[in-house]
């Protein structure tokens, strides 16, 4: 395998764990918002930063220049790249 394709896997494995957890943090921050309530202000008592708990006025969508697409992982219905595709361009996957 060339050096290049192991730093990416390295990567990749990186990036997903972080995104799982992220993804748990955030529903957990949510959680605790909706708890709180559409208009509750929260000051940090170490910064003194101000948050105040609003309804979107819509979601940003940042688009990147290059991204990765995957068959599925063990256990998810679906990946973003189907296994037709990858079977196509020569690689073998587990049933």
């Amino acid at each position: 395998m060339q050096k290049e394709q192991t730093e990416f896997l390295a990567v990749v494995k990186q990036y997903e764990e972080l995104k799982k957890e992220l993804d748990e943090v955030r529903k957990t921050l949510e959680e605790k918002m909706l708890a709180l309530g559409f208009g509750a202000y929260v000051q940090c008592q170490n910064s003194g930063t101000v948050y105040k708990i609003v309804k979107p006025n819509g979601t940003f969508i940042y688009f990147r220049d290059v991204e990765y697409v995957r068959t599925a992982l063990e256990g998810e219905r679906a990946g973003t790249l189907s296994k037709k595709e990858a079977e196509g361009a020569g690689f073998i996957l587990s049933k």
